[in-house]
């Protein structure tokens, strides 16, 4: 990198966005540090069963406090650039469509692809940044060979975001640094120490950031209550894989696939949620065994490591962000969608989750979960 590069970093009031604006003020560049104001973190507060609090969540009020304190101390410009609506158009009322359709989305996937990355090159561009940099734990390279830019696992593997990262397109990977890809979390704390950051010692987040507690059902039952609706026609039957009527629930968005707890059914061996089907409004419930599939339809495919695939290719596949890449071969089924066969029968394949597809710490591409298939 040049010294006369300016660079704009998504500061979001953590330690890993605030070191990577220290580190890259150190060396040399002209940093300008952006934070997007997404959610209203008081907007529900108040509901029922919804906090009064809303502290330690991703994007709140402290968190940018935190970000104009460290910019200050770094000496840099530090804007708040407002995304309230489109960030309640992209990513909240997806959330809610895709729990009422009976499917677990990833809000911060659909964050990502959809408007931070996006957003922040705009701006960017706008303030005369030459690039952005995150303080997500990936690595970005230039394969000449390819002519592709690559997305790669980071060095720490516990941190690994690049999961929620398969989204990302060509133009975005070649505008974008990851500064922190090489460190691991104890080091860049240490940076932190060392550039005299107040939030060296900050806890990180681990909540999705408009969903105080993790509570998304009251998190669901407040959104709709405050936009005048809610769910129509919800109850429905709880039925096993054989098509036994076991009882009734209340909602297939209180549900998700693999789930034992809260079914509000008594039997004498553990049930599972093996299926929800959004059509019929039934909850299909079956035994741990039959929550393993072999094949699953991944649609809205974005590839990364190539172009396109003119033949089936072995790959290592997560289904989830906590998931161990499982050996597959992946195959185009048409246009943006791909067929996943795994070695291996994979427990609770989860329609609206993201299937990411790797070959070693290379992100080929990755795509959203249709279904999963016997």
């Amino acid at each position: 990198m040049l010294n006369s590069e300016t660079i704009a970093v998504a500061m979001s009031g953590g330690v890993d966005s605030s070191t990577v604006a220290a580190v890259l003020r150190a060396e040399g560049h002209n940093v300008i540090g952006l934070t997007m104001q997404l959610w209203n973190q008081r907007r529900l507060a108040g509901h029922e069963g919804m906090p009064e609090s809303v502290q330690g969540r991703c994007c709140s009020i402290d968190d940018v406090y935190d970000a104009r304190r460290v910019a200050e101390t770094l000496g840099i410009p530090y804007y708040v650039v407002n995304h309230e609506e489109r960030f309640e158009r992209d990513v909240v009322r997806p959330f809610v469509e895709e729990y009422l359709a009976g499917r677990t989305p990833i809000p911060c996937s659909l964050c990502n692809n959809h408007l931070k990355f996006d957003e922040l090159l705009i701006v960017a561009r706008q303030i005369g940044a030459d690039r952005i940099a995150t303080g997500h734990y990936a690595q970005v390279v230039f394969d000449e060979q390819r002519t592709r830019w690559l997305l790669q696992r980071p060095t720490d593997k516990s941190k690994d975001q690049t999961y929620f990262l398969f989204g990302l397109t060509q133009e975005q990977l070649s505008r974008t640094l990851f500064p922190l890809g090489g460190m691991t979390k104890p080091e860049v704390r240490e940076l932190a120490r060392k550039h005299n950051l107040v939030i060296a010692e900050k806890p990180d987040s681990q909540e999705i950031c408009f969903v105080p507690g993790g509570d998304y059902k009251r998190f669901l039952e407040a959104y709709l209550e405050e936009q005048g609706n809610g769910p129509t026609e919800i109850a429905g039957e709880m039925v096993t894989t054989g098509g036994k009527i076991i009882g009734e629930h209340s909602g297939v968005h209180n549900f998700t696939v693999g789930q034992r707890k809260g079914l509000g059914v008594a039997t004498g061996s553990p049930l599972y949620v093996i299926q929800i089907n959004n059509d019929t409004r039934q909850v299909v419930v079956g035994k741990d065994e039959e929550l393993y599939s072999c094949t699953l339809l991944a649609r809205r495919v974005n590839l990364i490591s190539t172009a396109d695939l003119r033949e089936p290719m072995r790959v290592a596949v997560k289904i989830r962000h906590k998931h161990q890449p499982a050996p597959a071969v992946i195959e185009a089924a048409g246009p943006d969608e791909v067929l996943i066969s795994f070695d291996d029968p994979q427990r609770a394949i989860t329609p609206g989750q993201a299937a990411v597809f790797y070959d070693g710490d290379l992100v080929v591409g990755g795509g959203w979960i249709e279904s999963g298939r016997d």
